[in-house]
């Protein structure tokens, strides 16, 4: 077990108790949200974290169930990653302190697509609107069938992208894409150092991927340890989600695991806009500062604010608190 889910909520020291955590399972608001129907949850009452973890996982966090199995992890970080926060501060030490490790700056990558409407074709003006004013900015690109040859050589002109997201675990949902293997094979081609996340591997695909094993990384399918060591081939890069791990032991166990084996990490959110982002961020300075970290400012998924200058830059300088789990807005 990690010291950080070894640390007592019973500290020297009082502090606010109102610490937060982010929810990011809420999709919509239809009479059976938690915030909604605020049901009477016991948590009240003194706890170490590790026993505090353990109580809530025996809770009904869901009024009614979720439409994603998955939320349920979602919620139970919410709940786990404020306790966190408020055991260290009650114990007078952060994250970082708890775990021995030094913050660092975190590179980040901006993370869009490029169709602007379903009606118009792919095109690069989005990518060069942001490259305007920063023009030292990464990119993860969300892939779409209509990209043609055009665009992939502007794309590669363009020398802004770290990594392709291929996104081929969503089924039923806005973000589904048919897999085009032609269109893997153009991407494998022309950007001989990016990463190929989540690919579809079929067996038209697996001929093409072989070559580049170790360009795929992995996100949508990685909840745990066990799903790392089940991927098609031995990972070397894989983005952990504190939010898809949900509770903190599984996320700093896969934090060790990939460390012992020599696996590379990233960061990503899902769409968090408050302190979950801050939460992200803290979390790449001091595991993986230095890989391509889907966790830049919020500012930046807005259309308007990101085409303007003003936006803290890669890499971000760490903005730890001293106490908890917050990163400092």
């Amino acid at each position: 077990m990690s010291r950080a889910t070894r640390a007592t909520a019973r500290g020297s020291r009082p502090c606010d108790p109102r610490r937060l955590g982010e929810d990011v399972s809420v999709f919509r608001e239809d009479g059976t949200t938690l915030h909604e129907t605020r049901p009477e949850l016991p948590l009240a009452g003194e706890w170490t974290l590790g026993g505090f973890c353990d109580h809530v996982a025996t809770l009904q966090l869901w009024p009614e169930p979720p439409e994603w199995p998955m939320a349920v992890n979602f919620r139970t970080w919410a709940f786990e990653s404020a306790a966190l926060d408020l055991a260290l501060r009650q114990s007078g030490v952060g994250v970082a302190e708890a775990l021995g490790r030094e913050p660092r700056p975190v590179t980040f990558v901006c993370s869009m697509g490029l169709s602007p409407g379903e009606e118009k074709p792919s095109t690069i003006e989005t990518l060069r609107r942001k490259l305007d004013p920063y023009p030292g900015l990464r990119f993860k690109l969300d892939i779409a069938t209509d990209w043609d040859d055009e665009l992939i050589a502007l794309l590669k002109e363009s020398v802004a992208v770290d990594s392709f997201d291929l996104k081929s675990f969503y089924k039923g949902t806005v973000v589904d894409i048919e897999t085009d293997p032609e269109l893997y094979a153009k991407l494998i081609e022309a950007f001989p150092e990016a990463w190929l996340e989540d690919p579809d591997v079929n067996e038209e695909t697996k001929p093409l991927l072989d070559p580049v094993s170790e360009r795929v990384t992995w996100d949508a399918p990685i909840h745990s340890i066990a799903d790392i060591e089940a991927m098609p081939w031995a990972a070397k890069m894989v983005n952990v989600k504190p939010s898809r791990f949900g509770a903190i032991r599984n996320l700093f166990a896969a934090y060790d695991f990939c460390e012992e084996r020599g696996i590379g990490a990233y960061g990503g959110g899902q769409t968090e806009l408050g302190q979950g982002r801050g939460q992200i961020q803290y979390l790449a300075s001091i595991f993986h500062p230095d890989t391509p970290n889907d966790v830049a400012p919020g500012g930046y998924n807005d259309p308007e604010q990101a085409t303007k200058p003003g936006l803290p830059s890669s890499p971000l300088e760490p903005a730890l608190d001293d106490l908890g789990f917050s990163w400092i807005v």
